[in-house]
């Protein structure tokens, strides 16, 4: 039990964003079929796609981010020494530290404005299709500060990586 707890909150965005992906394509497949064979699609299909689509791509930013696994280019970094790669990195930390925090809180704010907006089809709060955005950028901006720990802790020990600092 204890082992399932922690599994879950060490790949609680790839299990979200893997189910909404999962959601979305059963949706999509399910409602073709329904579409050729029956010439009957279901009403709310491209919505809730639609919705899945969203927080599968949020979240799993945020998974792929806390794998910092991220598109970057790092070729001049990584010709200086680990002392100073190790400062750059906390630098760079920093920087996005502040830009996602920012867009963090900009999704809370448009979240809240768009929480009176029904989506077309279901009706729902547009609210639940927009807190993707806050809950992605907050896991982001959330790893980001992990990393700057993990980043610190490396420029008083070089040796140290994230693969031993846990």
């Amino acid at each position: 039990m204890l082992n399932g707890i922690k599994f879950f909150i060490k790949n609680f965005e790839e299990l979200i964003s893997g189910f909404f992906l999962s959601l979305m394509v059963s949706i999509v497949i399910m409602n073709v079929i329904l579409r050729y064979a029956f010439n009957k699609g279901i009403f709310w299909a491209e919505e809730v796609a639609t919705i899945s689509f969203v927080w599968a791509v949020f979240v799993g930013a945020s998974a792929t981010y806390k794998h910092r696994m991220d598109v970057g280019i790092d070729f001049l970094v990584t010709k200086t020494p680990l002392t100073m790669q190790s400062i750059i990195k906390l630098v760079i930390d920093f920087l996005l530290l502040i830009i996602n925090g920012y867009i963090f809180y900009l999704s809370i704010v448009f979240t809240k404005i768009s929480a009176i907006k029904p989506t077309a089809v279901l009706g729902i709060s547009s609210a639940f299709v927009n807190s993707a955005l806050v809950v992605g950028f907050g896991l982001i901006t959330f790893h980001t500060l992990r990393f700057i720990v993990i980043d610190f802790k490396s420029i008083k020990n070089p040796a140290l990586t994230e693969e031993t600092s846990g």
